[in-house]
C-alpha cells in the first residue's frame, strides 16, 4: 500500500459520487421502507443536526474511498474496480452487517436495504477509482 500512488481527484469524486447515491438510495428508492424498519419519524429526522450527520459521514466516506484506492489492485479499470468494490462489500460489509443484525434482532429488511447500499456503493467507488489512470 502506497499511500504517494492514490490519486485524490479520484477517491475526492468517488467520495461525492457515494453521497450522492447516499442521496437516490435512502431518498427515492428505500426511504419509506428504511424509515419504518428503523422506527424514526418524519419529525425525528427533521429535526436532526445535519452537520453532525453528514460532516462525519463524509469523512467517514472518504475513508472508505481512500482505503478502496489503496486495496485496488493498479489497472484494475472499471469493471475490475467495480467488481473488487463489489466482492468487498459483500464479503466483508455486509456479512458484518448481517452478524451485528442478526445479534441486535434487526429485520432482515433493513439489512437488505443497508448492505445492499454498501455493496452498490463500493462497485460504484471502485469502478471510479478503478477507471481513472
Amino acid at each position: 500500500m502506497d499511500i504517494s500512488a492514490v490519486n485524490w481527484l479520484a477517491v475526492a469524486v468517488a467520495t461525492v459520487a457515494s453521497f450522492i447515491l447516499g442521496g437516490v438510495w435512502y431518498g427515492p428508492l428505500f426511504s419509506v421502507q428504511w424509515q419504518a424498519l428503523v422506527g424514526l419519524s418524519t419529525e425525528e429526522l427533521e429535526g436532526a443536526n445535519p452537520a453532525m450527520i453528514f460532516g462525519p459521514a463524509f469523512i467517514l466516506t472518504l475513508v472508505q474511498a481512500l482505503l478502496l484506492a489503496l486495496l485496488l489492485p493498479a489497472g484494475s479499470g472499471l469493471a475490475g474496480g467495480a467488481g473488487f468494490g463489489a466482492l468487498l462489500g459483500a464479503g466483508f460489509i455486509a456479512t458484518g452487517l448481517g452478524v451485528n443484525y442478526l445479534f441486535a434482532r434487526n429485520p432482515r429488511g433493513l439489512w437488505a436495504i443497508d448492505a445492499g447500499f454498501n455493496v452498490v456503493q463500493l462497485a460504484l467507488m471502485g469502478a471510479i477509482i478503478g477507471a481513472w489512470p
